[in-house]
């Protein structure tokens, strides 16, 4: 549910991603040229055609529809075209004037020769005596030698530029009565230009930045010179998390890599070390016009619907096997949601070692809730590296130094900026800040994005004061009943420093008020949802709790979770009061300090009782008072900050978290003086092209004597919804632990096995599959079968026990389920494996789970 609604408020502003159009790098009086290649006869739109210009070293090839677009310096007047089985055409061009050639390409006599002698069936790919297949292995093993971690020092500049737009508008939408105040947004192009003929251009990104690199000792550095965004109203959307999620789905692509990430994903590398055996290869021409001379290699995925590129290779012939250009595209029918068309384009310039660095990235993708047609939107992040040097040293202290605070890089001047810039903006683009900032001042544009926030991240803002979540006013459960709830919290307009959050809830069935009440502080004069974070925070609460249920990202008291299987009847009301610092560091790197006096009263079916089981032996409360520390680590961790909750966008790196609790015995009426010790890592592999696995461990330790509900309640799911990370046919407070360690995989294929299927393939849809594993136990001090002064495991109307202590078997369940059906559910059959004598325990369920990812 997480990844829906975060999906969801960026669709509160763009309905989809578009780009505005390949911008043109002109070099002084550079000639724009661009068309589209068909065959002379069929007229049938021909890909991969290379467009080149003789002597210039420089070229292009057509796309899947085939167009292209060039720019070609000023001192050259032809461009050649050239694709195999076609004969070579040149055409000349006027310089320094834009120019649009349609070209087309008749037949090689030659080549029709040659498919009659060897037979309409082609030969059977193989990689055997196959040159092309030799040449790629040549790349690969050349790789490492190509990539700039191979020199001492590196420095570059970096300008990074990203725009989204509606795209491929009808006018019939365009002239619809609610854009009757928005026309001034809507822009004309030409009808071959990517998006169509009218785009909605909505959101523009530019960041200019310092790189530097060495080698030994391997050091990063990056300044940050300057970054400009489309801002929206802050009450509304999160700026920095939309540019955090959007440089997610763009992210940069490094050709020698294994594995390429894009939208998330990872795609296996055309270089990758295993290559050859998931692509084919071919030999489709000789540059032999550039120095050096380039081999044009093509190459496709062996099965089309894998997650997997296809495209082209320039790779120089002067024994250094390096990639001067590369052009990467997929399938329509790959297994990607929402892609109407993905196209990249690396080009690579000389070093004065003759060897070549990346100048220049283009990534363009065209979304849509169709593949083939309607609107949508097109985004494109186009990268230039300029300023490149090698070998320069630079004392170790210069990686150490502090670099440009983020207040300094968003005030830079306009001129600033057209002085950095490698190339002007267009005058689309140059319109899209100015749009946007007149675009939130109409009166029925801000009421119309604040309903979808309201609907969508759920508050509704009143200037100082917005009310919410909306998914939390209304739920039931055994205890309570019918459950209305009213809350909501003051926003940056009120103070930056101070907040203050609150809410009321009412049970119609126990007829009792819950609230809370929380006052924040921040420590570094920036809000207290803007990382890093650095605050002191007061609360109360009295609510309802049950034991052992821990939510990520989810109100416990969301109305579709008030669905569950089973007896829930075990509830707690808690009175907690808390007092944390929380102190966040660049590094990602952080600390909690917390002191938390709680009180837990059982409610429903749930009892505190010692000794026998005797009713008149109940206790009415159990008071605890407990310090904490916390620590944790989550390297290069980004995240979008929605309205309630921060949440982490997964990246390859480790998340570390460890907590250490202890309770006071004595101290403001605690009754257990006792130790907790928790350490959990979260790690995400990726295993293209066989989909990605989520691993997570997790182990605990109590030190002392406490009664069951401070031992380690395990985490249990009642309700019908797949939780990731508990255990989805455990019932609740089923075990406890004061030792434990445990396993968590879920590993998604990403349709590996679905995509080779005849018909199944088309539905997209991907296989997951998942194990949890859980070892614990109690020591004889902590087991209330031998220690009757201790609270006893809870027993059901006739008298069989419902709490366990796990054996030396572990707790076990496994599922398999299909994912992106209608590219929004994820379905699994779960089977709990062990402990089937257990009461009221499930062997087998059907457990759903929202999720829309790319």
């Amino acid at each position: 549910m997480t990844s829906l609604s975060v999906r969801c408020q960026y669709l509160a502003v763009v309905y989809a991603i578009l780009l505005l159009g390949s911008p043109a790098v002109a070099l002084g009086q550079a000639t724009s040229i661009e068309g589209v290649v068909t065959d002379a006869k069929t007229k049938e739109k021909l890909p991969f055609v290379s467009v080149a210009v003789p002597g210039a070293g420089i070229g292009t090839s057509t796309d899947e529809n085939g167009r292209f677009k060039l720019e070609v310096p000023a001192a050259y007047t032809s461009v050649v075209f050239t694709s195999v089985g076609y004969g070579t055409i040149t055409k000349a061009i006027t310089p320094g004037v834009p120019q649009k050639l349609d070209v087309q390409l008749a037949t090689s006599a030659t080549a029709l020769k040659e498919v009659v002698v060897q037979g309409a069936k082609l030969p059977r790919y193989r990689n055997k005596e196959n040159p092309a297949v030799a040449l790629i292995r040549q790349v690969i093993e050349h790789k490492e030698q190509n990539r700039p971690e191979r020199y001492d020092y590196v420095e570059y500049s970096k300008y990074e530029k990203m725009s989204f737009a509606l795209s491929n508008l009808s006018d019939k939408f365009k002239n619809r009565k609610f854009f009757r105040n928005y026309q001034f947004l809507f822009q004309k192009q030409d009808s071959a230009a990517a998006g169509g003929v009218n785009i909605l251009p909505l959101y523009l990104e530019e960041k200019l930045a310092k790189e530097y690199y060495s080698k030994n000792p391997e050091k990063h550095k990056t300044i940050a010179l300057g970054t400009k965004q489309v801002q929206f109203d802050r009450n509304f959307i999160d700026n920095g998390g939309l540019s955090t999620y959007f440089n997610r789905m763009y992210q940069d692509i490094d050709i020698y890599d294994n594995r390429i990430t894009i939208l998330g994903n990872q795609l296996l590398s055309p270089l990758a070390n295993s290559a050859p055996s998931f692509y084919q290869y071919f030999i489709t021409d000789t540059l032999r016009q550039n120095t050096p001379q380039l081999l044009e290699l093509s190459f496709a995925p062996r099965n089309r619907e894998d997650l997997l590129f296809r495209g082209k290779l320039y790779v120089t012939l002067d024994g250094n096997y390096a990639v001067q250009q590369a052009e990467l595209s997929v399938d329509r029918r790959i297994n990607l949601n929402f892609i109407k068309s993905l196209n990249a384009r690396l080009q690579f310039a000389e070093n004065p070692d003759k060897r070549y660095h990346l100048s220049k990235s283009e990534l363009a993708i065209d979304f849509g809730v169709s593949s083939s047609k309607g609107s949508g939107f097109y985004g494109e992040r186009t990268v230039v590296y300029q300023q490149y040097q090698i070998n320069q040293a630079r004392p170790e202290s210069f990686y150490e130094s502090a670099t440009s605070t983020a207040d300094s890089l968003t005030a830079r001047s306009p001129a600033f900026w057209q002085q950095n810039r490698p190339d002007s903006l267009s005058q689309l683009e140059s319109a899209i800040y100015k749009n946007v900032d007149t675009l939130q001042t109409i009166p029925s544009f801000r009421r119309t994005l604040g309903l979808y926030t309201f609907l969508l991240a759920g508050y509704k803002s009143f200037g100082v004061f917005e009310v919410g979540p909306a998914n939390a006013f209304y739920s039931f459960n055994p205890v309570e009943g019918f459950r209305l709830r009213l809350g909501g919290r003051t926003t940056p307009e009120l103070s930056k420093r101070l907040y203050f959050e609150t809410y009321a809830a009412y049970g119609f069935k126990d007829e009792k008020w819950k609230y809370y009440l929380s006052s924040t502080y921040s420590l570094n004069n920036k809000s207290v949802y803007t990382f890093p974070q650095n605050f002191v925070r007061a609360s109360f609460q009295r609510d309802t709790k049950i034991p052992g249920q821990e939510l990520e990202f989810v109100q416990e008291d969301n109305f579709l979770l008030s669905f569950k299987r089973g007896v829930n009847d075990k509830w707690l009301y808690n009175d907690i009061y808390r007092l944390d610092y929380v102190h966040e560091f660049d590094s990602h790197f952080s600390y909690t300090l917390g002191f938390k006096k709680w009180q837990q009263s059982p409610a429903g079916g749930l009892y505190f009782r010692k000794g026998a089981n005797d009713s008149s032996t109940d206790i009415a409360a159990l008071h605890t008072t407990e310090l904490m520390l916390a620590l944790r680590w989550a390297p290069k961790e980004t995240f979008y900050q929605g309205k309630l909750y921060r949440v982490p966008i997964i990246g390859p790196y480790p998340v570390i978290t460890a907590r250490f609790t202890a309770g006071l015995k004595g101290l403001l009426a605690g009754e257990y003086s006792y130790q907790n010790l928790a350490l959990n890592i979260k790690k995400r592999f990726y295993l293209a092209p066989f989909g990605i696995s989520d691993v997570t461990v997790e182990g605990g330790y109590t030190f002392g004597q406490v009664p069951f509900p401070l031992l380690t309640i395990h985490r249990a799911n009642q309700t019908y919804s797949y939780q990731l990370n508990s255990y989805n046919l455990m019932n609740f407070l089923e075990f406890s632990s004061d030792q434990y360690a445990s396993l968590f995989v879920d590993h998604n294929f990403n349709g590996f096995f679905f995509n080779k299927l005849p018909l199944i393939k088309h539905l997209k849809l991907r296989e997951v599959a998942s194990l949890k594993l859980l070892y614990g136990g109690l020591r004889a001090e902590n087991n209330p079968v031998r220690q009757l002064e201790l609270y006893q495991f809870l027993q059901d109307n006739q008298g069989r026990p419902t709490t366990f202590a796990l054996g030396r078997q572990p707790y076990a369940e496994a599922s398999v389920g299909i994912a992106n059906i209608f590219k929004l559910f994820r379905l699994d059959v779960v089977k709990r494996i062990n402990y089937l004598d257990n009461p009221n325990v499930t062997e087998w369920g059907l457990r759903g789970r929202f999720k829309v990812d790319f």
